[in-house]
């Protein structure tokens, strides 16, 4: 056995470990909220739940970080990155619970309640108690596509379990579309498609939190890597450019982040005429489908457009993951130092807002640029990827999965791992198996340690900068 057949089995291993540590301590329905790392400890199984959970995610982390550079086959990426989601596959929920609301929000729908008028209490989910309380008086965030998808489940799942099946089947195949993809843009930017799937697909934040957590991130990846596909194979064809738009509106109607992909994609589609009337022309083809779909999809589901209004409430939630956030702790700190109470958070993540509408059109201008100098798919991804690190660089707040997020697209782009595959790792262990958070009890050492992050970054690049 080689090292990779060594690597495999270690993978395997935590996996395993980490499915025992879901049905010893994971995200059941019956759980108790508001469980710290020392209650768990405490708890009946408590230390063999946590030995399991950070020795397994020690191990796959671990197995994946040692094959970042390329992996013998991309066959081989492929089938030890299903290996070490079946476990996962077969556990309970792990690392958080919104599999729970997206329950509840599918239920809230499927028996005629608008979820993004109130939230899963005042519509009476009777799955209520598995939800997390911060987010059971709050609207449904996503896009009317996963509502629909999520009363689908409530409809043919036949209860609470069914229903979780159903939902952690439409995350697998989110996933599976994802994987589909993959190859097809891997060559298209030139870079080894083993180590591509390898870097997208067999991390622990896509086994824990896409296949156990049954996020819908992984659908809103798999339709959004489908739309760049198509844009990127078939530029200057209006009908490849409608069906582009139109994949990115679904993934767009799944979860909102997906909208910051469309400008780049738009220079996909126009590839080899980059001049402002071909973007015209390109960008109103895939508008055109983009539009197409989230009118479609509104009208079918008679929800219109109230989840737009809904996300403003997916930043209640405060942790010092997020960097915007942290600084705006840490200014609140020194604020009470001096006798004042600055109240800075919602400042500084407006103002982080900001500057992210800023960065990501001076991405745009420079991906567009760039491609006039030298025609390359690679650099249109690689600008659609670097959208997505801001967009979860700035965002008010931070979710281990939201880290997922760029990875499919940096894994395409990337020359070196290491800047992005050390994030990805450290986010693993940001969660317990139950979905405790670890950053709600490490609030103002997080904050000091991200904030003097931010500083040392900025510091490098500057210096960096030529004068």
């Amino acid at each position: 056995m080689g090292w990779a057949g060594v690597v495999r089995w270690v993978g395997l291993v935590g996996a395993v470990l980490l499915a025992v540590a879901g049905y010893l301590g994971g995200a059941l329905p019956d759980a108790p909220f508001g469980a710290t790392p020392q209650s768990i400890w405490r708890a009946p199984g408590g230390p063999a739940t946590l030995t399991c959970w950070l020795v397994g995610t020690a191990l796959l982390v671990g197995a994946w970080w040692s094959l970042r550079d390329g992996t013998p086959s991309t066959r081989w990426a492929y089938l030890t990155a299903g290996l070490w989601a079946l476990p996962l596959l077969v556990a309970p929920p792990l690392g958080s619970r919104d599999v729970y609301s997206y329950a509840c929000q599918g239920w809230t729908y499927a028996h005629g309640v608008d979820p993004y008028a109130v939230g899963v209490a005042a519509a009476g989910c009777p799955w209520l108690d598995t939800v997390a309380p911060i987010w059971r008086d709050t609207p449904a965030p996503y896009g009317p596509v996963f509502v629909l998808l999520a009363a689908l489940a409530v409809t043919f799942g036949g209860g609470l379990t069914g229903t979780l099946v159903l939902l952690r089947v439409i995350a697998v195949a989110g996933l599976v579309l994802a994987a589909a993809c993959l190859p097809a843009l891997a060559r298209a930017a030139r870079v080894p498609t083993r180590r591509a799937a390898w870097l997208a697909l067999a991390g622990p934040l896509v086994g824990v939190h896409l296949v156990a957590g049954a996020h819908n991130d992984a659908v809103m990846l798999g339709l959004l890597l489908c739309g760049l596909l198509v844009a990127v194979r078939r530029p200057g064809q209006p009908p490849a450019l409608l069906l582009a738009g139109a994949l990115l509106g679904l993934a767009v109607t799944v979860k909102a982040t997906a909208v910051v992909v469309v400008p780049f994609a738009v220079l996909a589609g126009v590839r080899r005429a980059y001049t402002v009337r071909a973007l015209v022309c390109g960008g109103g083809w895939l508008a055109g489908g983009l539009v197409g779909a989230v009118l479609v999809t509104s009208a079918l589901s008679r929800l219109g457009f109230g989840w737009v209004g809904a996300l403003t409430h997916s930043g209640d939630s405060e942790q010092w993951t997020s960097p915007p956030t942290a600084v705006g702790f840490v200014v609140d700190y020194v604020g009470a130092l001096v006798g004042r109470d600055p109240q800075a958070v919602p400042v500084i993540r407006a103002v982080a807002l900001l500057l992210l509408a800023g960065v990501l059109v001076v991405l745009w201008y420079r991906t567009w640029r760039a491609l006039r100098r030298l025609d390359d798919a690679r650099v249109v991804l690689r600008g659609a990827a670097l959208a997505l690190v801001a967009t979860v660089v700035l965002s008010p707040v931070f979710h281990p999965w939201y880290a997922t997020w760029p990875l499919a697209l940096v894994a395409l782009t990337a020359l070196r791992t290491t800047w992005y595959a050390v994030p990805a790792a450290v986010a693993a262990f940001l969660a317990l198996p139950d979905g405790t958070n670890l950053a709600r009890f490490t609030k103002a050492p997080g904050a000091l340690a991200m904030t003097a992050l931010l500083l040392t970054v900025l510091l490098r690049v500057t210096r960096r900068r030529p004068h």
